[in-house]
């Protein structure tokens, strides 16, 4: 697969600095460790978010979650770059759990800044559960 190389103008750099400024906001009394997340959607708009913890760590909020939050309060859309940063300002790679977010509203060409370079969603996710899933047939159903 190739991966695209055809940003707006600024190309990383706007999202670099998003997620840079909302480890501004981070709240992690328990961990300190801050993340900030920055996604460029294909509106062109940029949004951001940074982890929310919780003295329940299950409750703990990551910062692509925050983001997607941001994401649907500005009238969504799908994301066509997305960018993480960790305390340092350095790249950080989503979790598994977050990439699942972040599949839920791109698209398999959706640009990933990675510690290894620029990935594909599909390549950071390959053969991902999303909702098309939801609309196959059930075998179960079938079966009666």
């Amino acid at each position: 697969m190739t991966v695209r190389t055809d940003l707006p103008d600024g190309g990383w750099e706007p999202l670099r600095q998003a997620a840079t400024a909302a480890l501004a906001k981070a709240y992690v009394p328990y961990s300190n460790f801050p993340v900030g997340a920055a996604a460029r959607l294909a509106d062109g708009s940029i949004v951001s978010g940074c982890n929310v913890e919780n003295a329940s760590y299950g409750l703990t909020l990551c910062a692509e979650c925050t983001m997607l939050g941001a994401a649907r309060m500005n009238g969504g859309g799908l994301i066509t770059e997305f960018y993480c940063v960790d305390g340092r300002g350095e790249v950080l790679m989503p979790c598994g759990r977050c990439r699942q977010l972040l599949f839920e509203f791109s698209t398999a060409e959706t640009l990933i800044m990675t510690g290894s370079g620029v990935r594909t969603m599909a390549q950071i996710l390959p053969d991902a559960f999303g909702p098309d899933n939801l609309t196959a047939p059930n075998d179960l159903k079938e079966q009666q």
